[in-house]
């Protein structure tokens, strides 16, 4: 009975989640060819590689795992899901500060990279000489390239990062399906039977974290302050100062001010004053926040979570999604006429901290 539930959610939850996935992508896509915005395009792509890979789950858990089921799964997952999400908020917030916090995550993620090769070598598994060193510079140099671009022309910031991750993706993603495999032709959790990783080569697994560790940053910290700039604020932190030092103290303003502001947002919000932004973003901020969460929980062998992360991770930003005034003016049926329900625009109420 108890295999019989592992097998049950290993197939229910990846189904559910791809077949919102792929109904969410359709009503952003219906957007995008109405408004051509680069984010809903983005957004459209990202939510149908959630489609495939979950898909890709839900047909391994119920007719069993082969090599190019596997290999899917990888490439979309891996270098897809998490980074074209994330790149679509970074299209969203390309007038705003918030591209040094993208510069930040691609530096981060540059350490992070170095740090998993230096675990791979530590287990005697080590990465074949010069890629970690060609991954790390080019996280880097892309760190540099979009602090540069935010610096002097914030409209171009989200090309630039685009200019590394799209591309990026595309040789990773088909490297995932060419590269030779480690001896299985795929590697299930023993506990619950949950794809990972275990099967691919090192040398393209220690590609991964650029990808997701940006685009899960961006995702999950662009909507958290697309919801800042658009709340009523409380400014308990200012700097007006140019330089380095003045970067520095704005940085730390957004959390604190944040933080300071939600007793004024919540009363907006009963009033129902509040910018419809805000509920949004803060819905696609822990919708974002949950796959993250199942996924590190796993490292440390607590895989249940996996699909149920999965599964809340879409809901949510399906739900803000749909709130937000940004991606949706008004909700139809996907490439028809056929208006479901129109919406009046919120005013400009934000400001830019």
């Amino acid at each position: 009975m108890e295999a019989l539930a592992v097998v049950d959610l290993n197939v229910i939850l990846p189904f559910l989640s791809s077949v919102l996935s792929f109904a969410f992508a359709a009503l952003v896509g219906d957007q995008w060819l109405r408004r051509r915005q680069p984010y809903q395009l983005v957004w459209t792509l990202g939510l149908t590689w959630y489609g495939i890979g979950a898909a890709a789950e839900a047909i391994g858990g119920a007719a069993g795992w082969n090599e190019a089921l596997y290999r899917t799964w990888y490439a979309f997952g891996a270098f897809g899901v998490a980074s074209y999400l994330g790149l679509g908020t970074i299209f969203l917030l390309n007038r705003t500060r918030f591209g040094y916090f993208v510069a930040l995550s691609f530096g981060l993620a540059a350490l992070f990279t170095d740090r998993v090769a230096a675990r791979y070598a530590s287990e005697g598994t080590p990465v074949s000489p010069g890629i970690a060193g060609i991954v790390v510079g080019l996280a880097l140099l892309a760190a540099v390239a979009v602090a540069v671009a935010t610096r002097l022309h914030r409209p171009a910031m989200a090309w630039v990062a685009a200019g590394f991750i799209v591309p990026g993706s595309v040789v990773a993603a088909a490297l995932a399906f060419l590269t030779p495999l480690t001896g299985a032709s795929f590697a299930l959790d023993p506990i619950n039977g949950a794809p990972i990783g275990a099967a691919i080569s090192v040398d393209l697994r220690v590609v991964t974290p650029p990808f997701n560790i940006v685009g899960a940053l961006s995702l999950v910290f662009g909507a958290a302050y697309s919801a800042y700039i658009f709340m009523p604020k409380r400014r308990v932190v200012r700097s007006d100062r140019p330089g380095l030092a003045g970067a520095l103290i704005r940085g730390l303003a957004v959390p604190v001010n944040l933080v300071a502001s939600l007793p004024a947002t919540w009363r907006a919000l009963k009033a129902g004053d509040l910018n419809s932004r805000v509920p949004a973003t803060m819905l696609i901020a822990i919708g974002g926040f949950f796959p993250s969460l199942a996924d590190g929980l796993t490292r440390f062998g607590v895989t249940w979570a996996l699909f149920v992360g999965q599964f809340i991770g879409v809901v949510l930003i399906f739900l803000g999604f749909l709130v937000s005034i940004e991606v949706f003016s008004d909700l139809r049926l996907p490439f028809t006429r056929i208006v479901l329900r129109r919406r009046a625009r919120d005013a400009d109420l934000g400001s830019e901290a």
